[in-house]
């Protein structure tokens, strides 16, 4: 066991950690965000993508141990004083979420794209995406929701 301090959702926490155990495992089991969903374990179908540093990252693939001195953002961290972010309001608007079961991921995977590319094209949604798998293939509406939210982001920074 390993004694560290996790930064998630801007919120500092010091936990006994297991040096083997990955960082998805942590997050659902000793802080109790369940947002990212623990699937293949293997880094394919984006379920457990959280941001590292603002980059999308397979939790499953990432010890926790390493992860001290970054910041750490899930899905459980977008809202704000009761108020959903304006990705996550673009979900609903957009029907992007079917069984909702890849919903964390694939939103955490749109802020990350969002950050770097305010307004994309759909062939960089498709790719900023690729890694995130949605079993009801519902991607049309996925895409249209990300493409909602990055206008809804735009519009609140006054760049519409």
């Amino acid at each position: 066991m390993k004694r560290i301090r996790l930064t998630v959702n801007g919120e500092s926490h010091e936990l006994q950690v297991e040096s083997h155990r990955v960082l998805s495992s942590v997050l659902r089991n000793q802080l109790g965000l369940t947002g990212a969903k623990e699937a293949c374990g293997e880094g394919a179908c984006g379920a457990c993508t959280v941001l590292i540093d603002g980059i999308p990252t397979p939790s499953c693939m990432v010890l926790a141990v390493e992860q001290e001195g970054r910041d750490i953002e899930t899905i459980e961290g977008l809202s704000k004083n009761g108020r959903l972010h304006p990705i996550q309001e673009a979900w609903l608007e957009e029907y992007g979420a079917q069984c909702g079961f890849c919903s964390p991921g694939m939103i955490m995977s749109t802020k990350g794209l969002l950050l770097k590319n305010p307004d994309p094209t759909e062939e960089e949604i498709k790719e900023a995406l690729g890694g995130n798998i949605c079993i009801c293939s519902n991607y049309e509406h996925i895409v249209n929701a990300v493409k909602s939210a990055a206008r809804k982001m735009r519009e609140e920074q006054g760049n519409g």
